[in-house]
């Protein structure tokens, strides 16, 4: 099992950053994907710009501190946490990845590939918030 986990902190109410990050009906901000399907409101569908098909399935919601989902693609499976506080006027975000990787040859791989996709995820949030 990979383990990956960023924190970053943000100058916006914890309430606008939740939004951002939960809202399935629009999540074109991110610019590591190439399209992003809603099912309902417990599952959604994202492709990468290359095309690959990862399944995610809501599994926890606490509002405004914590989003837990499962996911699952022909590469990788897992669970994603995300936990949000409010400290110090700004909203503090600590989103940890567990992934299996189901190619062994992938392995050495998986936690630069992890670190560099929540790094983006980080630095898209923060233009989108600019602009909300």
């Amino acid at each position: 099992m990979v383990k990956s986990n960023r924190k970053a902190s943000f100058s916006w109410p914890i309430d606008k950053v939740w939004e951002c990050v939960t809202d399935l009906s629009n999540q074109t901000w991110r610019s590591d994907l190439g399209r992003f399907e809603k099912i309902d409101d417990n599952h959604f569908i994202e492709y990468t710009q290359n095309g690959i098909q990862t399944n995610f399935k809501v599994k926890k919601v606490d509002l405004h501190k914590r989003w837990e989902l499962e996911f699952e693609n022909k590469n990788l499976q897992g669970t994603w946490l995300g936990r949000f506080d409010y400290k110090d006027g700004q909203t503090v975000l600590d989103f940890t990845e567990d992934v299996t990787v189901k190619n062994i040859l992938l392995t050495p791989f998986a936690w630069f590939y992890l670190k560099k996709q929540q790094k983006q995820y980080f630095l898209d949030l923060e233009k989108v918030l600019q602009t909300r």
